[in-house]
């Protein structure tokens, strides 16, 4: 992968990629960090592929305008918690305590991150395992293993091992939207596809999920403009 850029102010970033499988070229955006991604069949040049880019700068540069400002966290921020809303402020004691409306965390200012990543992980690793247990006797299966992580491309898989993986920040959407993931994370266990055997299998063990579907598909990208980064 190549970088090149438009003659834009700021200059616009582009990632040039060559694919095998590419029939045509093709622009895409990042909905998370406004990334542009530039994907070129075998035989068309960088010439070509980069005139492509300039007559479509108006729609890019539009699609970038749509990309909101990443949210550094600390106090004084705000941050969801299973769907509400709270404010980030100092613990007068050693624990962080989650609140209705308030999140509290000790230390320093630039610890912060780090103690709130660390104790939103650990509620997540606690309601997801919980979610897992419930919906896999509904359905009369057990998993190998539950892990977590901060992936982009997916909220959870379900390997052919058993082994069931979730994005920790989940933890953040509203608690509905945690428990329909894990339900289908679980329904793999029986159904390794998206076969309609498996969405029944959804619907079996969790009932009706068409409303947390769409809460993710179009306001589950918000979860990931908080940075923890120091």
């Amino acid at each position: 992968m190549t970088q090149h850029f438009l003659s834009t102010e700021p200059p616009l970033a582009i990632s040039l990629r060559r694919s095998a499988r590419a029939r045509r070229i093709s622009l895409r955006v990042s909905r998370l960090d406004g990334r542009v991604t530039l994907t070129v069949p075998k035989g068309v040049s960088e010439r070509e592929a980069m005139a492509f880019a300039r007559e479509k700068q108006a729609w890019l540069l539009a699609q970038q305008s749509k990309i909101q400002a990443v949210v550094p966290i600390g106090f004084g921020q705000q941050l969801p918690i299973a769907g509400r809303v709270r404010a980030i402020v100092p613990s007068e004691g050693r624990k962080t305590v989650l609140g209705v409306d308030t999140i509290a965390v000790p230390g320093q200012p630039e610890q912060v991150n780090a103690r709130l990543k660390a104790f939103l992980k650990e509620l997540a690793r606690n309601r997801l395992s919980e979610a897992v247990e419930f919906y896999g006797a509904r359905l009369g299966r057990s998993h190998t293993r539950l892990t977590l992580r901060d992936t982009r491309s997916r909220w959870g898989s379900c390997s052919s091992a058993g082994a069931l993986m979730f994005s920790w920040r989940l933890v953040m959407a509203p608690a509905g939207v945690l428990d329909y993931v894990a339900a289908h994370e679980v329904a793999h266990l029986a159904e390794m596809n998206h076969s309609d055997r498996f969405w029944n299998t959804v619907e079996r063990i969790h009932g009706p999920y068409d409303g947390q579907r769409k809460w993710l598909r179009e306001q589950g990208q918000e979860l990931h403009r908080y940075s923890f980064e120091a």
